[in-house]
């Protein structure tokens, strides 16, 4: 048995002109309230049905973040997009979060990814799917013996004509089996003696029908405890084919330069992730947010002893930290997101936010869950599934220790013996 959905929040909480940031617009306000709206009402209803089940986001949910543009947030509107940035992008994420996290996360799927190919035209083409939720994908990273170390990649990719043969294994695959693509991480070749360990690397676009793995491509489900709503993958690609000119951000121009470009697969997963750890923090803080949230409820429909136990001081004081922790971190990603927007890298900033915000919400789903006592520690109340999908936040978009690393080797300088 779960709870029934928790009452919609119909306006956002009012601020004072002078206490506004700087990024805050009318047209924003707008953007997150009608969010907060289709979350509430739509999304936090069937996740409360399906997500103890494990299941999978319904078709419906699927139409309605087509309908609203959410596929295409960052899309430019010439092409079909709402032609907004990157904290628009996550200002979405953290309100979808809030209910569900797995609709969030499909919002990733999208906006414009695989689509950055040499030809003009199909550039475009699959821009537009991208945007009306036509154009979903999956992207294939990690590998068994590669996580936190990308350059370690292994799967290979080799030339036969028209067409590049890959083969190797993918882990922790997403959406794999239900897209319209997956955007693979492969080997062309091996670096020579003195360059990156990277050199060599390259995207390529495996297109494919939904709901099936196309020939030569197997894979097996990972029984996840959390993050249900889609299924993550084990893939195993054994000679799946290619076409040669689904190569992601090949320069359209010669062939030289062209090469040049396909080799720089490395740089283009670590552009990608600057954005995805900033995207990861806004749904860190819609968990938290969601936690926060149903604690205060409950504090005030839970009675012990005569009265609320809200009434009791130190629950009272753990729910003011948890807010003050959550109205942190949502600072710090909207600032890091407009810092992007700006066309700033933000490498460390985008590793200081997702260290933050997910460490932030791992405790504040604790808390929440002990703040509910039994009940929370019960697939009756839903602060256990914000915990379990917190936890997840840590260590996905590399982990807390990596997002260390890149901070600390941008601030300290190693010396000669190290």
């Amino acid at each position: 048995m779960t709870s029934t959905a928790e009452t919609p929040t119909e306006t956002l909480p009012p601020q004072p002109p002078a206490l506004l940031p700087p990024w805050h617009t009318p047209e924003r306000e707008a953007l997150q309230l009608q969010a907060r709206r289709f979350a509430m009402d739509e999304v936090l209803p069937v996740a409360n049905e399906l997500d103890p089940q494990k299941g999978e986001i319904p078709q419906r949910i699927l139409e309605r973040l087509a309908e609203l543009g959410y596929f295409g947030i960052t899309v430019p509107a010439e092409d079909g997009g709402l032609g907004l940035g990157v904290f628009e992008y996550c200002m979405v994420s953290e309100e979808l979060a809030r209910a569900w996290m797995s609709t969030a996360s499909i919002l990733a799927r999208s906006q414009g990814l695989g689509t950055a190919l040499a030809d003009a035209d199909r550039r475009r083409d699959l821009l537009r799917r991208s945007a009306r939720g036509e154009w979903i994908g999956a992207i294939a990273l990690s590998e068994p013996d590669a996580g936190s170390d990308l350059a370690g990649v292994s799967t290979r990719a080799v030339l036969d004509g028209d067409e590049w043969v890959v083969s190797g294994r993918k882990r922790w695959c997403g959406n794999a089996k239900a897209a319209d693509f997956i955007q693979v991480l492969v080997r062309e070749r091996d670096p020579e003696p003195g360059e990156s360990r990277s050199t060599g690397l390259l995207n390529l676009l495996l297109e494919k029908p939904r709901g099936e793995f196309p020939e030569g491509l197997t894979g097996s489900p990972i029984d996840k405890i959390g993050y249900h709503g889609f299924l993550t993958w084990d893939l195993a690609f054994d000679g799946v084919r290619i076409p040669r000119g689904n190569v992601i951000d090949e320069a359209a121009a010669s062939d030289e330069e062209g090469a040049e470009a396909r080799r720089a697969g490395f740089a283009q997963a670590q552009l990608f992730l600057n954005t995805a750890r900033v995207h990861t923090a806004a749904r860190a803080v819609g968990l938290a947010r969601a936690a926060l949230e149903d604690s205060i409820r409950y504090l005030q429909e839970r009675e012990q002893f005569g009265h609320p136990i809200g009434d009791f001081q130190a629950l009272r004081f753990a729910v003011a930290e948890m807010a003050a922790q959550v109205e942190q971190s949502r600072a710090f990603y909207r600032q890091v997101a407009h810092l992007l927007d700006l066309g700033v890298p933000c490498e460390k900033e985008a590793a200081m936010v997702k260290l933050e915000a997910t460490e932030m919400s791992v405790r504040v789903t604790n808390q929440a869950m002990q703040l509910h006592g039994g009940n929370g520690y019960t697939t009756e109340r839903q602060v256990e599934r914000h915990w379990r999908d917190a936890r997840l936040t840590t260590i996905f978009e590399g982990t807390s220790e990596i997002q260390k690393r890149i901070v600390s080797d941008r601030l300290l300088p190693r010396s000669p013996l190290a």
